[in-house]
Order: C-alpha cells, then structure tokens, then sequence
C-alpha cells in the first residue's frame, strides 16, 4: 500500500486591509468650523465693535438683563399654560374625532370628516383672530334649546377673553391634526390581535385599553411630542390679540427700549431652552413603549455619558 504524503499546509497571506478614506468628510468638518467662527465673530466681536460706535441694535448685556425679567418670567409662565391647555384640548378633541373617524355610523363620520377639513384647511393664524373677534356677530352666549328656550345669557366679551379665544383657537385646531394621529396610530394594530383577545372573552372596552392603545402609543407618541413642541412656538400666534405670552410680553418692552433685536434674543433662547426640555421628554417617553418593539433599548444620554468615560473617550 502506497504511502500518502502529506502536501504542506499552505497559510494565505493575512489581508492588509486599507481603510476608506473620506476627503469630503475634513473638506465638509473645514467649511463648518469656518461658518462658526464667523457665526461667532460677527454675534459677538463685530457687534460689540457697533456697539461701541451707536451703530447696533444687539446689546448682549441688554440680553443678560432681561433673561429673567420679572415680566419676562410671566411670559414664559403663560406660554408653557398656555400650550399645556391647548394640547390637552386637542389630544382630547383629536381622541374623539379619531373614534368617530373610525366608528360605523356615517353620520359621525361625515361630522368627523366636515371638522377635520374645515381646521386644517383655514390657518391658525385667521382661526385666533376670528375667536377674538366672534363677540361683534353675537349678542349674547346663552345655553338651552334652539328656537325654543334658553337661560343663562351672558356677554360675549365676559365669555371670550383673550385667554379663551387663544385656547379656543389653538385647541380647536390641535385637535384636527391629533385625530390623524390617533387614528393613524389605532389603525395600525393589527385587527388579528382584536380578533384574537374577543376570542378569550375580553370585552371591547378591555381590548382597546389592554391590547391596542400599548401597541398604538408607539405610533402615536412621536407625532404627539412633535405636536407638543410645535405647538408651544405657536402660541407667539396669540400676540396678535395682545395676549400677555412671551413674545407679546418682548414686544412691550423693545417698543418702550428700542432695543428690539436683543429682546427678540431673550425669546429665542428661552423658546429653546423650553424645546430642548420637552424633546428630552419625548425621548424618555419614545423610549418607555419601545419595550417589546425593540431587542435593546437606546441608550440614555447619562448612559452614554458613563459609557463613553468607561472607554476611555473612544466610544
């Protein structure tokens, strides 16, 4: 019997790799750090070159002294009441108006429907004013039963303050965006898990509570949040009918100072320190009903935070 030789193992060669280089990446990183640096220069070293020579409406310690005025403060107070009461109008208005999007009565879908067109179709804007000026075609607000009887009349101008038409306004128009939302976020459950819990003898009330809303907040809750934060920069709407909010409470103090661009300063930076809170909310809350939806959960930004400590900057 012939011996087999055995043929010596042959090792491949280990594989230089070369790593993908991205010029465009230093050339796109080189074109942003100089757009800073004039962003900077110009805010801060041009402007205090004009503010020296009477020549600049920017007075950076006019912003340090009005950022927390007392009146400043109140503005804030009744922008964040504000938009609190107009989005729990609306997540309100906009669960019903869902339902009935939904329901098999015709007659509450057409209502539904004729609603949704009608406050998404007119803007915002024209919606507020008409609110605030809805007292001078009434001659009275009363409550009872058309064409037959009423009782408790009182005036239009006691009923529709400033703070109710801006609420009414905002509110009502939420609403109709809210409905979509909702009723985008119900329709996408599956109906084999409606189909299954009838099956084990939950009710439709428990069915709703226990199988879709869990699984329809995934959709619902970051349109929601995105609603939240873009209704909290729309209430500077409600200025036009002198609503004591943040923006108006500005207008009052630079149409006195003439110092219009550093009051307009202080608003952005509060408006953004409002908005940076409440996309910090949305993030905890998106994070909350991922459970289930997602093997790992994202980090947290403290998590990140002692992440990137404990590997020694390189994560």
């Amino acid at each position: 019997m012939a011996k087999q030789t055995l043929e010596p193992t042959v090792h491949p060669d280990e594989i230089k790799a070369i790593p993908v280089r991205h010029p465009w990446r230093w050339v796109t990183i080189v074109i942003l750090a100089v757009l800073f640096a004039q962003l900077i220069h110009f805010l801060f070293w041009t402007q205090a070159q004009r503010k020296a020579a009477h020549e600049t409406n920017l007075d950076w310690s006019v912003v340090g002294s009005y950022l927390f005025d007392p009146s400043i403060l109140n503005g804030v107070k009744w922008t964040i009441i504000l938009t609190i009461m107009a989005m729990v109008i609306g997540v309100v208005l906009g669960l019903f108006l869902a339902v009935m999007r939904l329901s098999g009565n015709p007659i509450l879908r057409s209502v539904a429907w004729l609603y949704i067109w009608f406050f998404r179709g007119t803007p915002v804007y024209v919606q507020i004013l008409v609110w605030f000026n809805i007292a001078s075609i009434l001659s009275s607000i009363s409550a009872g039963l058309p064409f037959w009887y009423s009782w408790g009349h009182a005036s239009p101008t006691s009923v529709i303050t400033q703070l109710v038409a801006a609420c009414l306004g905002l509110g009502l128009n939420e609403g109709a965006y809210m409905s979509e939302i909702v009723r985008a976020g119900l329709i996408s459950v599956d109906e084999g898990q409606v189909e299954a819990a009838s099956a084990i003898g939950l009710s439709r009330g428990k069915t709703i509570w226990r199988i879709v809303i869990p699984q329809a907040m995934r959709v619902i809750v970051p349109p929601t949040g995105n609603e939240t934060i873009s209704m909290l920069k729309t209430t500077s709407l409600v200025s036009v009918i002198g609503f004591a909010e943040l923006l108006y409470t500005a207008q009052i103090i630079y149409a006195r100072t003439y110092q219009t661009m550093s009051l307009l300063v202080v608003v952005c930076i509060w408006y953004l320190f409002l908005t940076s809170i409440l996309m910090s909310g949305q993030y905890y809350v998106e994070r909350y009903y991922a459970k289930g939806s997602m093997r790992q959960l994202p980090l947290t930004p403290l998590q990140k935070i002692r992440a990137l400590i404990g590997n020694g900057g390189t994560a």
